[in-house]
């Protein structure tokens, strides 16, 4: 079956057991450019136009898969565009007990799992398929996470969809069912630089989040369990505040995660038709690009990119070093199976898991 005009695959290589993987390039009528492969569900580059008109990549990554399977990535382990699953974010310990069973999961972050282990759903070939609808175009993964994967309990089936909608927005829905009652906490990880992967870093962009509270880590960046409010802390970006503005204060809570590296609770308010909330905004002043983030989800890590180190070079042939990028990933909160007061991640039979988020893209009219 042909594709769309909108929609082109290409091969992007071989994984070392001899499995192809794909490359689906996207487009909408702005001339927004998404690429995805079906490893790991990475977004490989998203264009988008500044106020000028002018189209940049605002995402890190690579333009070869050898990049993505290297030892110099793995070890760095930055999660470029993937798809994080099961668990986002951290577990403690790396076990949980559910339902009367203790679970021991893969420790891949000190004695903690980290984005669902090893391998996570960033190192799983997905099956693709395009589609097109009234709002846009898009790709729909999905695979089955099989019982024990990664120490998991449960048969997971998965599907996530991105969306490019031709109101310049990227959709992302996501989608689970499971044999047995598991943890399910879903989110994508792309780093974002609002005036192109490659030009330096992002501490001058403006970040407002719609969270007027966080949740504190401990020294191994697992959640204490306090919601604490953000009023007077340089965790306050209830206005839009630049990112550099105050990220290196001597905030116990920066110097314990080395910068922003935080769960935010997300206020809640009206939602739309989609049943989506805002989430938040990201202005860049030179190109007057603006992100904003709307989500069916409870919280957002916002990441710094603060353990960037200039070890990996990106697409423009520049490394990516401190900062270079920001990730603003929605989700339940971490380490959530220890903490019965924090919003319910267990996923039981019979149930679906749905979440959902949107990305949209626009600029600031030209200053006069």
């Amino acid at each position: 079956m042909s594709l769309p005009a909108n929609i082109q695959r290409t091969d992007f290589g071989t994984l070392p057991d001899g499995r192809p993987v794909s490359c689906y390039r996207i487009t909408n009528q702005s001339g927004i450019e998404l690429r995805v492969i079906d490893y790991g569900g990475i977004i490989l580059s998203l264009k988008t136009p500044d106020r000028d008109g002018r189209l940049d990549d605002i995402v890190l990554g690579f333009d070869s898969l050898a990049d993505y399977l290297s030892p110099a990535y793995r070890q760095a382990n930055p999660y470029f565009g993937a798809l994080i699953g099961r668990y986002a974010n951290r577990i403690g310990g790396a076990e949980f007990s559910l339902e009367g069973q203790r679970y021991r999961l893969v420790s891949n972050d000190g004695g903690n799992s980290l984005h669902g282990g090893d391998p996570g759903f960033d190192r799983c070939l997905w099956r693709a398929e395009t589609f097109v609808e009234a709002r846009g175009s898009g790709l729909v993964l999905s695979r089955v996470s099989d019982d024990g994967e990664a120490g998991y309990p449960g048969r997971l089936s998965v599907r996530v969809s991105y969306l490019l909608g031709d109101d310049d927005s990227l959709e992302i829905a996501y989608h689970a069912e499971t044999t047995r009652a598991t943890p399910v906490n879903l989110t994508q990880h792309s780093y974002f630089n609002l005036r192109g992967e490659g030009s330096g870093d992002v501490l001058d962009h403006r970040l407002m989040l719609a969270a007027s509270a966080f949740t504190p880590v401990d020294e191994q960046l697992i959640p204490s369990g306090e919601i604490a409010p953000v009023a007077g802390t340089p965790f306050d970006f209830t206005t839009p505040t630049a990112i550099g503005a105050r990220s290196r204060q001597r905030h116990p809570q920066l110097v314990r995660a080395g910068g922003y590296d935080h769960n935010f609770v997300l206020d809640g308010g009206d939602a739309d038709d989609q049943g989506l909330r805002f989430a938040a905004r990201v202005i860049e002043p030179e190109s007057g690009r603006v992100l904003e983030v709307a989500t069916s989800e409870p919280g957002i890590q916002f990441y710094a990119g603060n353990a960037l180190d200039g070890t990996l070079k990106g697409k423009a042939g520049q490394p990516y070093r401190q900062h270079a990028g920001l990730a603003l990933e929605t989700q339940h909160f971490p380490d959530s199976p220890h903490r019965p007061d924090f919003p319910d991640t267990i996923l039981q039979p019979g149930e679906v898991y749905r979440s959902r988020t949107r990305y949209r893209f626009s600029c600031l009219a030209a200053s006069t």
